[in-house]
């Protein structure tokens, strides 16, 4: 993993976040501005939580922060997709697992070493 520079790439995912919200807002047909919202919300907010975990370095917390960037590519890649390009949200369930993995590991790492 880009362990050492994570938190560079969770704050780019958060910039782009920014953008796609603004897009959707501003320039998305009606039909795709729920898609990119969403998209936005959740590329956002695990991103931040990318910055925020970063610095933990055990074995779990390492396997939550994969989880956690799979999900947001997966998860807000396909519904950006579907917004953007008219593709299949098809990979977003799996995205959205990966999200919810990550998050469950990442307590069960700060619950073991807080």
């Amino acid at each position: 993993m880009i362990q050492g520079r994570l938190p560079a790439v969770a704050a780019v995912i958060c910039a782009l976040s920014v953008a796609l919200g603004a897009y959707a807002s501003h320039v998305a047909s009606a039909r795709d501005q729920k898609h990119l919202a969403i998209a936005a919300i959740f590329a956002f907010a695990n991103g931040l939580a990318l910055i925020v975990i970063s610095p933990r370095d055990s074995r779990l917390a390492t396997i939550s922060k994969s989880c956690l960037l799979a999900g947001i590519i997966l998860f807000s890649g396909s519904l950006a997709g579907a917004g953007l390009f008219s593709t299949p949200t098809g990979a977003a369930p799996m995205g959205g697992s990966l999200l919810i993995l990550g998050w469950l590991l990442a307590a069960a790492d700060y619950w073991r070493k807080p």
